[in-house]
């Protein structure tokens, strides 16, 4: 399908423009910034802010769909609903299982995938690769995750792990601190994938002798981590000072206070920030309760809670993150958008092809309103979200629409 989205607000995180064109022809952007006499729908979208689609890099699922899974059809369902949110691509997030590797959840992210490689013309988001958030982490910085999870690093395991993930393992969190977790590190950047430091209990120079072996990402900073003291400044001083890495911030205003949440950004700055929603099942359904791999769940005052009150991942959505960043924080729509497309797209190694608009990089669109409300949402080229009135504005049929 060839369309014209014509005279709206376009911003992404290397540009602000006040008035412009994209061009979308099948799966990408064939022009931007242009308002010519191109073939194909036009459609106004002068009330409109245009932005790149947003990717998630660190979700356990939503809309009541889970990401650690065996069944192949509950991350379908998800890369479904998820555009509904303004995703576009994101990283299916494996936990740990009890006493051994999560084998058959690895094998169903890799067929998830694959599944959606073959039906590529299906309305949904994207699923660029797997998240192996631990099982090598520390006991005492785990947070909603069951000792009986927790292994030690191991040569063969992480020879097993690779084999396993057939080439889609794009990000791995490990605690540094953990005996073998420096050859871990060192042949999982060997073969490519973006190591982050989190659920850590090391010390600053711990922390800092990790990150020289080739640790480029962080993951939820402040959460499930050693604390930020002044004699004792822990692992967030090591990656704030180290330039090639990106840390994560949960933007919900409830894991980490606005405050510390305006402070991240200016301690790493927009180009080094990673919004995450850190989402699980129950994200998009009020009052929802929930299973996150194994373990009861329900929404208590907007955030997600075990049984016994443990602060579990959250219920945010991107589109409100979006929001909360602008309200919490001191950044521009523009650092927004780098924080929610491009700098997870380079930890999830899409960045040559999603995250801009820019011609050639895939289509993958949000349209918001003026007042920052969701309108639509392009995988690809296809719309896999609309509103009422950008259903009729685009000229879709419902039965087509995800």
């Amino acid at each position: 399908m060839r369309f014209t989205l014509q005279g709206a607000h376009l911003v992404d995180a290397t540009m602000d423009v006040e008035r412009g064109s994209v061009v979308v022809d099948g799966t990408q952007i064939q022009a931007v910034g242009q308002d010519d006499d191109a073939e194909g729908q036009r459609i106004d979208a002068s009330d409109s802010i245009i932005l790149p689609g947003f990717i998630e890099v660190h979700t356990h699922g939503g809309g009541g769909f889970n990401l650690h899974t065996t069944d192949v059809e509950e991350v379908r369902s998800y890369r479904r609903w998820i555009p509904a949110t303004g995703v576009t691509s994101f990283l299916v997030t494996v936990v740990g299982t009890p006493n051994a590797l999560p084998e058959a959840q690895l094998q169903t992210a890799v067929a998830a995938i694959e599944q959606a490689h073959q039906h590529s013309s299906e309305p949904s988001a994207e699923p660029v690769g797997i998240f192996l958030e631990g099982p090598y982490i520390s006991v005492k910085k785990r947070g909603a995750h069951p000792p009986i999870w927790l292994r030690i690093p191991d040569e063969k395991e992480t020879a097993r792990i690779l084999e396993l993930t057939r080439g889609y393992l794009r990000l791995l969190t490990i605690a540094p601190e953990l005996p073998g977790a420096h050859d871990m590190i060192r042949r999982l950047v060997e073969e490519g994938v973006t190591v982050s430091i989190g659920h850590t209990d090391s010390d600053y120079e711990q922390a800092r002798e990790a990150i020289q072996l080739g640790i480029t990402h962080a993951t939820h900073c402040f959460n499930a981590m050693r604390q930020l003291k002044h004699r004792d400044p822990g692992p967030l001083a090591a990656i704030v000072q180290a330039e090639q890495v990106q840390g994560e911030l949960i933007g919900d205003g409830i894991h980490v206070h606005p405050a510390m949440m305006d402070m991240l950004v200016r301690m790493l700055g927009p180009r080094r920030t990673v919004v995450v929603t850190d989402a699980l099942a129950g994200a998009g359904i009020p009052d929802a309760t929930f299973e996150f791999a194994g373990q009861q769940a329900r929404v208590i005052c907007g955030a997600a809670r075990l049984g016994d009150g443990t602060l579990t991942g959250s219920v945010l959505t991107m589109d409100q993150a979006l929001r909360n960043m602008l309200d919490m924080t001191h950044v521009s729509l523009s650092d927004v958008s780098g924080m929610l497309s491009l700098n997870p797209a380079r930890s999830a190694q899409v960045a040559d092809r999603k995250a801009l608009l820019k011609a050639g990089y895939d289509a993958d669109l949000v349209i918001y309103d003026r007042s920052l409300q969701l309108q639509a949402t392009i995988c690809r080229g296809q719309v896999c979200y609309a509103t009422d009135a950008w259903r009729q504005r685009l000229s879709l049929d419902t039965a087509k629409e995800a």
